[in-house]
């Protein structure tokens, strides 16, 4: 779990994104439930939570935060008006986050709003959602419609921030060490 947090999570780990989530094959939901309460535990200070949006026994997704960052842009007037069209109210990440599971549980595919719960700009999941995921200026850690230059910027931030918190954790580094409080 440890090694999918630093290669999949790193760059909110390091204070440089909002949220990452990835898919981990689960071998007991209870080791799952007791190992995200122990990280929870040592990280949540640190402002980084880990939660589990779907887990249908075979594979969990988590969903790893910076809650405060998270409820401050899921609190911004665009972002909460257009999270409002599929039914969020933006009062409580938590409210919010408990919304997203909802709409991952009754559907087939992920609901195209979870991009700005990761932090994407709303102009690219805009986008994203009237193109079908087509006619993209480029793609990355997403698809992008607006801002091409700064995208292509963040994406080297973040391959650079996993090679580097790769590195360091084969070193020995632990989660601890590596996730930077807020």
């Amino acid at each position: 779990m440890e090694r999918f947090l630093i290669e999949h999570c790193s760059p909110t780990l390091a204070g440089l994104k909002t949220a990452n989530l990835f898919s981990f094959a689960v071998d007991s939901a209870s080791e799952l439930n007791s190992y995200l309460c122990k990280a929870n535990h040592e990280l949540n200070h640190k402002d980084v939570f880990l939660d589990v949006l779907q887990n249908n026994n075979e594979r969990a997704i988590i969903f790893v935060y910076r809650k405060n960052r998270l409820q401050k842009e899921l609190q911004g007037k665009n972002v909460s008006d257009f999270l409002a069209l599929y039914g969020y109210s933006c009062n409580s990440v938590t409210y919010c986050i408990e919304h997203l599971k909802e709409r991952i549980a009754c559907s087939n595919s992920f609901p195209h709003e979870i991009g700005v719960f990761l932090g994407y700009p709303l102009e690219d999941v805009v986008g994203f959602i009237e193109n079908r995921g087509k006619n993209s200026k480029c793609s990355g850690c997403w698809k992008v419609y607006s801002d091409e230059c700064n995208a292509v910027r963040l994406f080297k931030l973040y391959n650079k921030c996993k090679k580097v918190y790769m590195k360091l954790f084969a070193g020995g580094r632990s989660i601890m060490q590596l996730t930077v409080a807020a």
